[in-house]
């Protein structure tokens, strides 16, 4: 039976690793995947899903007004799969079209992606993972001292931690840090004390 999947984990946890990995599994098995991310998701390039260790594929990118049931019933009803990276950036609308996928087509959806912004507030997609997912999982990392990371720590050119702007800022490693709870806010504290 197909099933929702959320498989979320901070920045750095291997989340896009894995979810090429599941592509390559599934496609050494003879079957298709619909390899898809937002399009405001454009740091390694619009129609590519990179990871940090280098693996990457080529993909179709989503604006925030797509239907992605629509897309998937009149473009790629034939795949096997669907496969998203970077789902937190999706709306809710394009998480219930993914789940009327599981639920009319048959066909599994596997989303990979963070819970949370820089402030630990929930997206807007993630959200809606948890409140609509079959399954979820976390992939976990680990901060510098050893404790499991749950918080996407944004820097600033100095590598001080930011706590205001904008919730979607895009950037990697030069731009955030995954860090344990712990860490974060003792670290916010110091940098208020200065």
């Amino acid at each position: 039976m197909a099933k929702l999947y959320f498989k979320y984990g901070a920045m750095g946890s291997s989340k896009t690793a894995q979810a090429l990995i599941t592509k390559f599994n599934y496609e050494e098995r003879g079957m298709s995947v619909w390899l898809i991310k937002p399009a405001i998701d454009d740091r390694d390039g619009k129609n590519i899903v990179k990871s940090r260790i280098g693996l990457a594929a080529p993909c179709d990118t989503v604006g925030a007004d797509a239907d992605l049931f629509a897309l998937f019933t009149t473009e790629h009803s034939e795949t096997d799969v669907i496969i998203a990276d970077e789902c937190q950036f999706f709306t809710e609308q394009q998480i219930d079209q993914l789940r009327r996928v599981v639920d009319e087509c048959g066909k599994p959806v596997l989303c990979f992606g963070l819970r949370t912004d820089f402030l630990c507030h929930l997206f807007t997609g993630s959200k809606r993972l948890f409140e609509l997912a079959d399954s979820i999982s976390e992939i976990k990392t680990i901060c510098t001292c050893g404790a499991k990371a749950t918080v996407n720590a944004r820097l600033d050119a100095d590598m001080n931690i930011v706590t205001t702007g904008d919730q979607v800022m895009i950037g990697g490693n030069e731009t955030y840090i995954a860090m344990c709870h712990r860490c974060w806010h003792e670290t916010i504290q110091r940098q208020n004390n200065k």
